[in-house]
């Protein structure tokens, strides 16, 4: 547990040793007041009143003390609890941005949101709320426990004795919940994705939204978050009944103890000390409780910080130790292997592509073919299992992330945009870019013709996502940032796929304008779009079965040809309306 909030807190680790000490110093400070009763009620049994005064006023004094430590520890805690919601999640954030894009998969993505919100939301309240009473109680138990022995050593040595096995109880009842904590936070974290996901996919839902299909998932995380969290109840319910039936026990088993001494008869020096030790078994106790009762949020604790150590555990992938800088905006694959796990089988097999500066290569192949993994490898998403990807005649590999992410301009099938407004969301590409390359990526991408449209102009709010605009105006701005970056690669992916005619031709101009002032690599299934390319490169269960150009490939008869055929042939037909049904008929 200090391990992980030692990384968390990074350069602010030492304050978190100083608020330790101070902890432990309070539960000593705490102990060591609290044993001063047994002079102050031995001396008064005495009749020794005047004694008893100053052992009185050292008790009282020891209680001004703790009470002024306790403040400084507990604000030692709070700062702590600040610098974990600051600083700890500005390190997380850091550490994330040098995980690689493939990792962020729907479940680590929902991990990640709910490790950065509720996660840090706990491990703040850790310090002040639950290790200062922990820790101070667990020295206070120790100490009590050593004054024990010096007063009488039988129930000394039995109150020793018990705190260890007390640490295998909690131990142990810290486990019969832990995994259930574990699977309550996999559903709540399914949950918070569901809900997010049912909120900003409404248009769609409400459209297929057939007898509450609509909200059936999110209705069934919900569900399933409901029952891990019944059986975490049950199983913290019984880990908490659990540590205080051990303390009860250990209680009992001194009164036990004390009790047969009695019965044996003791002088009245002796039967004294066995009163005052008993008393002391009592105040030896009541910190055990409260450990007791905070057994269940320190392991919530222990899980909260597991879950973010799972988060940090994650690898970046490696960087050179002297990166080389690309030579040109070439592309190369040579001999790949790819799978996405060790136990998947192989996506890419033995894939070699050479694609020239300035060229435009088309990727076709029906789905599943590979045409998405090769793109992510160009821009490192992932490692290779087998051979090399190189970009700038480089190995990706001996590449920063920071030169190879320069060299590459990404669109996407699906471009999210953020909340902002039009321009805004162009700059994300080029935050620096001047007024004169905003208006060229605008012109470029066709995004002219939309702001003239609107009042504001660039300066028009997109909605989150970008819900005010149309899916082909959405495209164009994503374009418009990919270029902008003015990056010598450019990586396409269905970029026209669900566009109307008129988006799909501002689109197919923008991708031929660029052709020879940029390395485009572009999966497509428009057969305009591919025409244009340099090169078509046909893919099938993650091989290449056939390269070359346009119009080589089209009279070969080869796989290319047998595809065009096949759309051509889709293309022809159209529907019909007669005078006594509708029919299918071939266009001529």
């Amino acid at each position: 547990m200090l391990k992980t909030l030692l990384q968390l807190l990074g350069e602010d680790g030492p304050s978190l040793r100083r608020y330790l000490c101070m902890a432990l110093a309070l539960g000593l400070l705490s102990g060591l007041t609290l044993s001063t009763l047994l002079p102050v009620l031995g001396l008064l049994l005495a009749g020794d009143v005047g004694g008893a005064l100053g052992w009185l006023a050292l008790l009282l004094a020891g209680a001004l003390a703790c009470w002024a430590w306790r403040r400084r520890v507990e604000r030692a805690g709070i700062g702590l609890g600040l610098a974990i919601l600051q600083g700890a999640r500005q390190r997380l954030g850091e550490h994330v941005l040098r995980l690689p894009i493939g990792w962020f998969t729907p479940a680590n993505s929902a991990r990640l949101g709910h490790g950065a919100t509720e996660g840090m939301m706990s491990l703040a309240q850790l310090p002040a709320h639950v290790l200062t009473p922990v820790i101070s109680g667990a020295m206070v138990a120790l100490v009590l426990a050593l004054a024990l022995c010096r007063l009488h050593g039988e129930l000394g040595l039995l109150a020793l004795l018990a705190l260890p096995a007390l640490v295998a109880v909690f131990r142990f009842a810290a486990g019969l919940a832990r995994r259930a904590d574990e699977r309550f936070q996999q559903r709540f974290a399914e949950a918070s994705r569901r809900m997010l996901e049912f909120a900003q996919a409404q248009s769609m839902l409400r459209a297929f939204n057939g007898e509450g299909a609509g909200s059936r998932r999110l209705e069934q995380a919900i569900a399933a978050q409901h029952r891990s969290g019944l059986g975490l109840i049950w199983r913290s319910a019984l880990a908490a009944v659990l540590g205080v039936w051990a303390v009860q026990a250990v209680f009992a088993a001194l009164l036990t103890l004390a009790a047969l001494r009695l019965v044996g008869g003791l002088a009245l020096g002796e039967a004294i000390g066995l009163v005052l030790a008993l008393l002391l078994v009592c105040r030896f106790v009541e910190p055990l409780l409260e450990l007791a009762s905070y057994a269940e949020l320190l392991r919530a604790a222990r899980g909260q910080l597991a879950a973010v150590q799972a988060l940090l555990a994650a690898r970046p992938l490696p960087e050179p130790a002297q990166p080389q800088a690309p030579r040109d905006a070439s592309v190369a694959l040579c001999e790949v292997d790819f799978r996405y796990a060790p136990d998947e089988p192989l996506l890419l097999r033995a894939l070699s592509l050479q694609i020239a500066p300035g060229s435009m290569t088309a990727l076709v192949g029906e789905s599943g073919a590979g045409k998405s993994t090769l793109l992510r490898l160009l821009a490192r998403c992932f490692d290779v299992e087998r051979g090399q990807v190189c970009v700038g005649g480089v190995d990706v590999r001996q590449q920063s992330a920071a030169g190879l992410s320069a060299q590459l301009a990404q669109i996407f099938q699906d471009s999210y945009l953020f909340s902002g407004s039009i321009a805004d969301n162009i700059r994300v590409g080029k935050p620096e870019a001047s007024a004169a390359e905003l208006l060229e990526a605008v012109r470029l991408a066709g995004v002219a013709e939309i702001t003239r449209r609107l009042p504001q102009g660039l300066d028009t709010p997109v909605g989150e996502g970008g819900a005010r605009l149309s899916g082909g105006e959405r495209q164009r701005i994503a374009i418009a940032r990919a270029l902008i970056k003015d990056a010598p690669i450019l990586l396409v992916d269905e970029a026209t796929a669900a566009l109307d005619a008129e988006n799909q031709a501002v689109i197919k101009a923008t991708l031929a304008r660029l052709r020879g002032r940029r390395t485009l690599i572009v999966i497509a299934h428009q057969l305009s779009t591919v025409a244009m390319a340099d090169q078509i490169v046909v893919l099938q269960g993650g091989r290449v079965i056939e390269q070359g150009a346009p119009a080589v490939l089209r009279v070969s008869g080869g796989a290319y040809a047998q595809m065009l055929a096949q759309q051509q042939a889709a293309q022809a037909w159209h529907l019909a309306a007669g005078p006594d049904a509708v029919a299918l008929e071939a266009g001529r």
